[in-house]
């Protein structure tokens, strides 16, 4: 598989099929199989993303757009860092709610609101040398060899908004 490349099949992902595939909240999952969840904001505001994450936006390659990056936490644990971005122009209209989130989950926003559709879900095994991956270990104390990792765009009144999550190791110990 080229580094570049988001696959829409899941290939060799072992016990994180479910969690991959799973097309419903993330967020309600993980609250379903811990006794305590939180979120921990790592990053958020006005930041360059990937090149093709700006060409999922519809944004040059050299726009800044706005980020956010926070540790899904199950019992104290982290268990997903999960990225999110939209173009700077969507902040002040259809996702302002997106500057304001703070410890508060995304996905209770997205799978709250009726007019949110979501697109197709693609996959990838990253590596130490992906931006993400690096941002993703940032807590853990063993580092995996890679990370599974999807990611899907949400989109409101034409607004493209692209989450990726990545799954930590961790995941695979909740009930």
């Amino acid at each position: 598989m080229r580094d570049h490349c988001w696959q829409s099949l899941i290939l060799g992902a072992a016990g994180y099929t479910p969690w991959l595939r799973d097309e419903g909240s993330l967020t309600r999952r993980i609250q379903q199989r811990c006794d305590a969840f939180a979120v921990r904001p790592m990053r958020s505001g006005l930041a360059r993303v990937a090149c093709d994450e700006a060409a999922l936006l519809g944004l040059p390659s050299d726009r800044y757009a706005f980020s956010r990056e926070v540790f899904l936490c199950a019992d104290g644990k982290p268990v997903v860092f999960a990225h999110s971005s939209c173009a700077r122009e969507h902040l002040r209209g259809t996702w302002k709610s997106m500057r304001g989130l703070g410890n508060r989950s995304l996905g209770t926003l997205l799978f709250a609101h009726p007019l949110v559709k979501r697109r197709a879900l693609h996959y990838k095994a990253l590596q130490f040398h992906h931006p993400l991956y690096r941002s993703a270990v940032a807590l853990l104390g063993d580092v995996p060899r890679r990370l599974w990792a999807r990611r899907s765009l949400f989109y409101l009144h034409e607004a493209p908004l692209l989450v990726t999550e990545v799954f930590l190791p961790e995941i695979l110990e909740l009930k």
